[in-house]
């Protein structure tokens, strides 16, 4: 199958890993928004396309991974190019979801096509656990912890901040927590009770940096309800020591059965992961395995991770899948 990728960032280029490792999928070509001669790709043979310049290759384009940003990009780009290719995407904004849905469904009836969104590890993954642990376990609690790990909205965040040159910002679980839920308790945890947030900034040279840790932890919606701690370093410390992208969590399901629900029961989902960016980029490169199978099925319109059967991720055929995974 012939997948394209559309937008070269951190998100791209492990979509294109991710393609060298399923000898089923081939990388078609990259479209960017930048000018395609600076961008270098690691496919050789493979051509970079202006944005443009898209509708000209859409018969050879079987799915089309869009990697762009949730706040701005995926809004618009996903349901523009819904109607024209198969798509992908990894739209995170958990409240925004039904919206988008919409948006996507219609573009991508009016095309004919098929359009999987919210894809990647939270929504996506931790998503079909949390509903997994419901189904199985009726009576109970869902929880998620995210971290330890960078955030990369949070981060984007404070960058924005003036004066601010360069941030990451980690997503901590707080520990009491997460051994309580695994103990099989059942708490009622606000959000300062689950995480807390530390940040990492290099400013200007003569910056206010009280101000600047100020507009930090009391920024609406994504600092001001947690317990945050501002770090100012160096830009080479910065380069040394939070140069990489980790990330990670756990979901789980805390539950009782019998008569009395006098038995207990723990369902947990974690993930370590070494690259946020290259996790997520496998997890799409999997779901447009999925797109591409459910649409030779007649298949159209906008689903989600709900919608698809775990076999259609699975490069294997469905007698290997029942003779080694059964």
């Amino acid at each position: 199958m012939k997948i394209a990728i559309y937008g070269y960032g951190n998100l791209g280029r492990g979509v294109e890993c991710a393609i060298m490792q399923n000898p089923d999928m081939e990388l078609a070509c990259v479209f960017t928004r930048r000018k395609p001669g600076e961008v270098k790709i690691l496919t050789d043979g493979v051509k970079v396309y202006s944005a443009g310049d898209i509708l000209s290759m859409k018969e050879n384009i079987d799915v089309l991974i869009i990697c762009g940003g949730s706040a701005t990009d995926l809004p618009i780009m996903t349901p523009e190019l819904a109607k024209n290719f198969n798509v992908i995407d990894s739209f995170d904004n958990h409240s925004n979801i039904p919206m988008h849905f919409e948006n996507v469904n219609t573009a991508a009836e009016v095309g004919n096509n098929i359009a999987i969104i919210s894809v990647g590890w939270d929504p996506g993954m931790f998503s079909v656990n949390r509903l997994y642990g419901g189904a199985l376990l009726p009576v109970g609690n869902d929880y998620t912890f995210w971290g330890p790990g960078v955030s990369q909205g949070h981060s984007d965040a404070v960058r924005k901040i003036p004066r601010v040159l360069d941030a990451r910002q980690y997503t901590i679980p707080v520990e009491a927590a997460l051994e309580s839920v695994r103990a099989g308790n059942t708490p009622e945890l606000a959000v300062r009770q689950k995480h807390k947030r530390q940040c990492f900034v290099v400013a200007e040279d003569n910056a206010d940096k009280a101000e600047i840790e100020r507009s930090i932890v009391t920024m609406p919606a994504y600092f001001a309800d947690y317990d945050t701690t501002v770090n100012f370093i160096t830009a080479e410390e910065m380069e040394r020591n939070h140069s990489r992208i980790p990330h990670g969590g756990v979901v789980i399901r805390s539950g009782a059965t019998g008569p009395n629900l006098e038995n207990n029961h723990i369902i947990e989902y974690n993930l370590k992961l070494g690259s946020n960016p290259e996790f997520t980029s496998s997890v799409l490169v999997a779901y447009a395995r999925a797109a591409y199978k459910m649409r030779s099925r007649g298949i159209t319109g906008c689903k989600t991770v709900f919608d698809v059967a775990p076999a259609d991720l699975s490069i294997l055929t469905p007698e290997e899948i029942r003779a080694r995974l059964l």
